[in-house]
């Protein structure tokens, strides 16, 4: 079964704060869903029509534990507290 790939990128953080709510919550949520945490920070460089943007990179098993830690009740508490903290897109991907 091929591993799963969680890539989150900030478009915009409008409130820190709240995001610092979201990242104490989010992050045991998702490494006690089987996620492990590859890469998270701004990019180091970007190409062609990239924006340096926060980006977020977790590995999990396979797709569908992947959607299962996005759906526990510990990450959705996350989603709760960030709100509207934050502009992003999440999407999971399957490894080759």
């Amino acid at each position: 079964m091929p591993k799963a790939y969680w890539v989150s990128v900030y478009r915009a953080v409008k409130d820190p704060d709240k995001l610092a709510a979201y990242a104490k919550l989010a992050g045991p949520a998702l490494t006690g869903g089987g996620g492990r945490f590859l890469a998270r920070g701004d990019a180091a460089k970007v190409y062609e029509h990239g924006l340096k943007q926060r980006t977020v990179l977790i590995e999990f098993d396979s797709v569908e534990q992947a959607i299962a830690a996005h759906d526990s009740p510990g990450y959705q508490a996350a989603l709760s507290a960030l709100g509207n903290g934050a502009e992003r897109e999440i999407r999971i991907v399957e490894g080759v």
